[in-house]
């Protein structure tokens, strides 16, 4: 089994120390490389090609946002997984925007992080349970106010079963176990489902389980 290849990028070199004595510690783990700035992160994504960045969100040169769009942008297969002591919903929501797959406080349990981080390396995405709650917050006022309906109508009951295991983490293989298809079946009910709703990745699909409450955040 091949381990999960990791970057750290924060500019404290006491964090990463933390972080690195915690990860090497996982069987199934190995940190690659670290980055004290924004620029050596996308530099070091470039080169090495990690499944998971770590990303702090403020970093010198590049900040985490900025960051994390680029290596989004350059390097889809790479996920971004925000760890930072920013708990406020401005920076919560543009890092998910830019396309970072999860969002975990520095105030975090050291389990907490291992299993956002083995969430996101499968094409899953991860929310403290505080910050998921409130993207559904989000989407309550939105909805209150007029700006978004309450359900979409368009997908098949098919097409909602398969995104709802998608937001619970679930990979296509693991999908098309549980519902007894193919694997090009889930991929093929994926495709339409983003297209039907106008999302373009996994986290999309997420937020939109969050938001229309497909998925119990307490579970």
């Amino acid at each position: 089994m091949s381990k999960i290849r990791l970057l750290l990028a924060d500019d404290h070199a006491v964090v990463r120390s933390g972080l690195r004595m915690l990860l090497d510690s996982q069987p199934d783990m190995e940190i690659v490389g670290e980055a004290a700035t924004g620029r050596e992160a996308l530099e070091l994504v470039r080169n090495l090609r990690p499944d998971v960045v770590l990303m702090d969100i403020q970093m010198p040169d590049l900040n985490g946002i900025e960051s994390a769009e680029s290596i989004r942008k350059t390097h889809p297969d790479t996920a971004v997984l925000a760890l930072t002591m920013h708990e406020d919903d401005q920076y919560f929501f543009e890092m998910l925007r830019v396309g970072a797959s999860g969002y975990v406080p520095k105030r975090a349990a050291p389990d907490e992080l291992l299993t956002a981080i083995r969430a996101v390396s499968e094409g899953g995405a991860y929310m403290y349970p505080s910050l998921a709650m409130r993207l559904l917050q989000d989407y309550v006022q939105r909805v209150d106010a007029g700006d978004e309906p309450l359900i979409h109508d368009d997908l098949t009951p098919r097409e909602r079963e398969v995104l709802v295991l998608i937001a619970e983490g679930m990979s296509n293989a693991e999908i098309a176990e549980q519902l007894v298809i193919s694997v090009k079946t889930v991929d093929r009910h994926r495709e339409n489902i983003m297209s039907k709703l106008n999302l373009h990745s996994r986290i999309d699909l997420v937020k939109y389980a969050i938001r229309k409450g497909l998925i119990d955040l307490n579970e």
